[in-house]
């Protein structure tokens, strides 16, 4: 999939994380949630990064140990088959040595 240099790439299953937490409560936006899905996607150099059957077969042969959450495992995976580093706060992600970071906290 093309992308542009120094542009960020969305996984999939992360456009269904936001939804998922718009639905219950613990995030609030400005816009009903598909509209603020594709205004953001629509920003220069973001890239929405497909799930697709590569990617699923990667989040189910990760390296070593990583927790059990299949969401978090897709985006490890993503990065991964990307080969791009990966921005989370996500603690368990962090410590996940297999995967690159855009930044250590």
């Amino acid at each position: 999939m093309p992308h542009e240099p120094g542009g960020f790439g969305v996984s999939a299953i992360s456009c269904w994380e936001v939804a998922k937490l718009v639905e219950r409560g613990r995030l609030v936006l400005s816009l009903p949630v598909a509209e603020w899905l594709d205004s953001a996607l629509a920003h220069p150099g973001i890239c929405l990064l497909p799930l697709d059957p590569e990617i699923a077969v990667a989040s189910t042969q990760l390296p070593a140990s990583f927790h059990k959450d299949p969401a978090d495992q897709i985006i490890v995976a993503t990065a991964r088959v990307y080969d791009c580093p990966l921005a989370t706060n996500d603690h368990e992600i962090l410590a996940y040595p297999h995967v690159r970071l855009v930044w250590q906290t």
